[in-house]
């Protein structure tokens, strides 16, 4: 064995630039893969903790009913009661209380049916960047005040700006009618244009107050310590809450069941990713079936001789295979090298989005973008060039098996 290793490199060695052809388009095609599945899991998390961020929390604890349905008489009764739950979970950052309205919001001169959101704005800041991405005004006091916070787009079709009144009109828990003044103190832009057409916060205790909430919220957010948490945290949490009895029974959702479009948006992403990925290690295959065929064509006197003097047609082909399975690995070596360094420095430098398409906007992920580089995505795509360029590699090498010696030999 070791004397098969040493011939077949010096074999590998014998057309030095077909062999540092052949680990160069190796070395590329690994390099782009290692680089482009780190980038693709490092847009997959911007999104989700885009979404996560700014509103929608890692997870919720809801009244059965109200995810589908989004009728005000789904509430949690006792929110308390549910953050001291989660004050005992250590894997919990934080948390807050929402409550929700759908509500017709009118200015001097339009009217818009939009979401009203109640919001306890010290525990909200601890979960939510919304505070951050306020543009003109300033936040919401932690105060019983009538006053809102509104998108951007909103603000620009309802024609409003800071200190400006806007009234509110909607249908209160015990179905009275729910109606206010509210004065806009800040305006947002979160990036994401659904959000920012649709959305207006006030103080949770104004909405309870208005909307006859009792004290009542629709939604309690939870944000974990990472995405690894979540569903060791959704389990304890789904514990403890089986035995509290409430009027409605409560749920805990992730953000997968919450935002079933960016999910399906990364599963369509990651497919058609892979098939891209796919093609290129193809196109690898056939350069190194191709590079095989034609040693196998030039050397086919050589192995003539030595089918004559005893070699064994197996032996051949083994010797073939290392030649493959030694550049290959010297390709795939050098490639995860460079894909690692790529992506390592891109991980901590970032690689500049400004300026990004409507699409990316519309995900929330304009500005900087950070791959992440993952075992996954360091061995996935070189593992499966090794594997197609050593199954092509298969098929110069079974030549050799249909050689006869004599005509080998006299083959020009």
């Amino acid at each position: 064995m070791p004397i098969d290793i040493t011939m077949a490199w010096r074999n590998i060695w014998r057309n030095p630039r077909r062999t540092l052809l052949t680990v160069a388009a190796i070395g590329f095609a690994s390099t782009a893969l290692v680089f482009m599945l780190s980038f693709q899991f490092g847009v997959y998390d911007t999104m989700i903790n885009s979404s996560v961020n700014i509103h929608a929390g890692h997870l919720q604890i809801q009244a059965k009913g109200y995810k589908e349905k989004m009728a005000m008489r789904y509430a949690v009764a006792d929110p308390v009661r549910m953050g001291n739950l989660l004050n005992g979970i250590d894997d919990v950052k934080s948390y807050t209380y929402r409550a929700e309205g759908f509500s017709m919001l009118s200015s001097s001169d339009r009217t818009y049916g939009v979401l009203v959101t109640g919001i306890d704005p010290d525990k909200e800041k601890q979960v939510s960047t919304i505070k951050s991405l306020v543009r003109k005004g300033e936040y919401l006091s932690s105060s019983n005040a009538y006053e809102a916070l509104v998108g951007s787009l909103l603000a620009a079709n309802l024609k409003v700006g800071i200190g400006d009144e806007i009234t509110i009109l909607g249908q209160a828990k015990d179905g009275s009618v729910a109606a206010s003044v509210v004065t806009v103190k800040g305006i947002f832009t979160s990036g994401i244009d659904e959000f920012d057409r649709s959305t207006v916060q006030i103080p949770l205790k104004t909405f309870q107050e208005v909307y006859s909430m009792d004290g009542a919220v629709h939604r309690v957010v939870v944000v974990c310590k990472s995405l690894k948490s979540v569903s060791m945290v959704k389990a304890a949490l789904a514990e403890d809450i089986s035995g509290i009895d409430e009027k409605y029974e409560l749920k805990v959702f992730d953000w997968m069941e919450i935002m079933p479009g960016l999910l399906q948006s990364i599963q369509m992403d990651l497919i058609s990713g892979f098939i891209m990925y796919i093609i290129l290690v193809i196109v690898v295959a056939f350069s190194i079936l191709n590079t095989f065929l034609m040693a196998v064509f030039e050397r086919t006197r050589e192995f003539g001789v030595l089918m004559a003097i005893g070699a064994e047609p197996g032996r051949i082909m083994k010797l073939l295979l290392i030649e493959s399975i030694t550049m290959t690995s010297i390709g795939i070596f050098l490639g995860m090298a460079l894909g690692s360094v790529f992506s390592l420095y891109f991980q901590k430098h970032g690689i500049d989005f400004t300026g990004a398409s409507e699409i990316m906007n519309q995900m929330g992920i304009s500005g900087l973008m950070y791959p992440k580089l993952t075992l996954l995505s360091l061995f996935t795509g070189p593992m499966a060039v090794l594997f197609i360029t050593s199954v092509a590699a298969l098929y110069p090498a079974l030549k050799v098996k249909s050689l006869r010696p004599v005509e080998a030999i006299s083959y020009n």
